[in-house]
């Protein structure tokens, strides 16, 4: 453990509110209720229009826009009066890898040493390293989260792919409200966690009594987004670019966090198997993808069953990325970034943005590298790259959207 950092003990599981990085913006009042399971009281950081000036000067200009944006909005959200410092914790996921990421536990814990705040700073990660006596991932929570992010993918495929399509306007959104309070409130009483098939049928049941439009009626563009995680999946990292695609009369979906998870504990997997690692570890490891697998085909197959577009299974993703990456390419999101490019093109979204922070090598390597191929192999689609910076102009990033969705 970091040696500036304050320790989380026992009793502050009682007083303290953690907050966490608006990460997954589908999935955020799901894991806050799975964290409830565990006895925690979790909140997410909110958005901020501007950021601690000095925070340039605490945070190294080589440090990718996800920095700036985390701990940005973090140390804002650390100055609201009403905020009692001594009662609140800090939780940053890591994913581990060859990606910075993993250096934002240790760099938030010197911005708040050096903001001269006493805030204990949490790890989220695979490995159980930087662990706290007070706090601890129970089964409990790991299927309240696990539940969580079926739901979050199955509410994300219905709002992207009904929304663009609602006759009138806002109705998408509040059927889709009024199933994330009634779901988190089933995962903090730990109901419908298990075997939630006939609840997926029950919600979709629900959005298809939304009034839409045909799709050849109205001839939507399709646009497919892939990329690295932070800036596909935060509307603070994308700039709220799902609310722009829909505003200029765009059809647009992305991948959902399950086979994102299934990745992340394979590829960990793959790393301890070349290290050596035990057959009670290897055991844990496969125990975990085989349950994410098992999970994501009930939400596959009752998105099919309506008529929806759901994400390729983990196996079949595997093999569409195995003839250009290797499965041990995992460095950042690796072969999945391309894989999910594929599968939506495959799925007749033949606009792709592949989204990514600026000053991110991993991502230009894992995103841009396989641009040529991609293009060699999917010769009618529209694929292009969209770098993030965090002083970079709405208009300029707007109009290259604009220019690679035409």
């Amino acid at each position: 453990m970091n040696r500036d950092n304050v320790i989380f003990d026992k009793s502050m599981r009682k007083t303290h509110t953690i907050y966490m990085p608006d990460m997954l913006h589908y999935h955020n009042d799901f894991l806050v209720a799975a964290f409830s399971l565990g006895g925690y009281k979790l909140a997410v950081v909110p958005e901020y229009q501007q950021i601690p000036m000095e925070l340039l000067s605490m945070v190294n200009s080589s440090y990718c826009t996800c920095a700036m944006d985390i701990i940005g909005n973090l140390m804002a959200h650390l100055r609201q009066p009403n905020l009692d410092l001594s009662k609140i914790a800090i939780l940053e996921p890591q994913a581990g890898g060859a990606c910075r990421a993993g250096n934002y536990y240790d760099l938030i814990i010197q911005c708040v040493k050096k903001c001269g705040y006493n805030i204990p700073v949490l790890s989220l990660n695979f490995k159980g390293s930087e662990s706290h006596p007070g706090f601890k991932i129970t089964p409990m929570m790991f299927f309240g989260a696990a539940a969580g992010v079926c739901y979050g993918d199955l509410l994300m495929a219905l709002f992207q792919q009904i929304r663009p399509y609602e006759k009138e306007k806002g109705e998408t959104k509040r059927v889709y409200d009024k199933w994330v309070k009634s779901l988190s409130k089933d995962i903090a009483s730990r109901r419908n966690l298990f075997f939630r098939e006939k609840k997926y049928q029950e919600i979709i049941d629900d959005f298809l009594k939304i009034p839409r439009y045909d799709r050849e009626e109205k001839k939507l563009k399709r646009v497919g987004i892939s990329g690295e995680i932070y800036v596909k999946c935060s509307p603070i990292g994308n700039r709220h670019l799902e609310d722009f695609l829909y505003e200029n009369g765009m059809e647009y979906r992305m991948e959902g966090f399950l086979n994102y998870c299934t990745y992340v504990v394979y590829t960990e997997m793959k790393s301890a198997e070349l290290s050596g690692a035990s057959k009670a570890v290897l055991k844990v490891y496969s125990f975990v993808m085989n349950y994410m697998i098992k999970v994501h085909a009930q939400v596959r197959k009752v998105l099919l069953r309506n008529g929806f577009v759901a994400d390729g299974r983990f196996e079949d993703m595997q093999k569409k990325a195995a003839p250009i990456l290797s499965e041990y390419y995992n460095i950042g999101d690796g072969w999945l970034v391309m894989a999910e490019a594929m599968d939506m093109i495959e799925q007749g979204y033949d606009r792709i943005l592949i989204v990514h922070p600026f000053g991110c090598l991993v991502s230009h390597v894992a995103e841009r590298g396989v641009l040529k191929k991609l293009r060699q192999l999917y010769p009618d689609a529209n694929i292009n790259t969209i770098e993030y910076d965090y002083d970079q102009s709405n208009t300029l990033r707007e109009s290259r959207i604009l220019l690679a969705t035409s």
